[in-house]
């Protein structure tokens, strides 16, 4: 079995790598590996986009990497193979982002990026830290996680999804953020899971044996 995780030049990949193959090694997930490929993510058996910085530049970055997008399409979209987006990769699911200017986002999940707007002036964004997460709806990768569990998360938009019915987990910070999107064979974490500790690692080693 092989796992993808995407090089488009806007994630943190090296402890990304180091957290899904130490939970490879721990369940049987096979093999993982980095790269810029399209044909490495057309073989995968799953598929895993990071993201840091910006919407649109996360965006520009993917459509940089010659035949990628439609790559992505083709194993996820069309094969229906187990996808994970992390951050500004999971932000990518979205219809649109609004950082900076409109960006078309990959319309996989219908919903839009928008700036976190604390009830309380007091709380700063960016979301940085810990927060405790809410699960709202069960799904196979969150077996054993539970309301209260702790994730890390550095970001200042959050996913608003068009249908509530793929918001899986959500924290609080001056109201609802959304941490965890997902429907069919794809998923969507806002916070860092490869930061997120044993919380983290269990939706990892969830997410390797994970079979839609």
């Amino acid at each position: 079995m092989l796992t993808v995780l995407v090089d488009y030049e806007s994630g943190n990949l090296h402890s990304a790598q180091k957290a899904f193959e130490r939970m490879a090694a721990e369940v049987g997930g096979g093999t993982v590996i980095v790269s810029a490929r399209p044909e490495d993510v057309l073989r995968a058996d799953h598929v895993v986009l990071p993201g840091d910085g910006a919407f649109p530049a996360c965006r520009r970055e993917l459509d940089a990497v010659p035949g990628m997008v439609e790559a992505l399409h083709e194993a996820v979209i069309v094969r229906g193979k187990p996808f994970l987006g992390i951050c500004v990769g999971m932000q990518l699911l979205a219809t649109t982002g609004h950082e900076y200017a409109e960006t078309p986002g990959l319309g996989w999940i219908p919903g839009d990026v928008v700036r976190i707007t604390p009830s309380d002036a007091a709380m700063k964004v960016p979301h940085m830290g810990w927060n405790d997460m809410v699960i709202d709806r069960p799904h196979p990768v969150l077996e054993g996680l539970k309301t209260g569990d702790h994730a890390y998360f550095v970001h200042s938009y959050r996913f608003q999804v068009g249908d509530p019915a793929h918001l899986l987990a959500h924290v609080d910070y001056g109201g609802p953020v959304t941490a965890i999107v997902g429907r069919d064979n794809i998923l969507g974490t806002q916070f860092h899971p490869e930061k997120s500790q044993a919380a983290g690692l269990r939706l990892i080693g969830n997410f390797l044996g994970w079979r839609p």
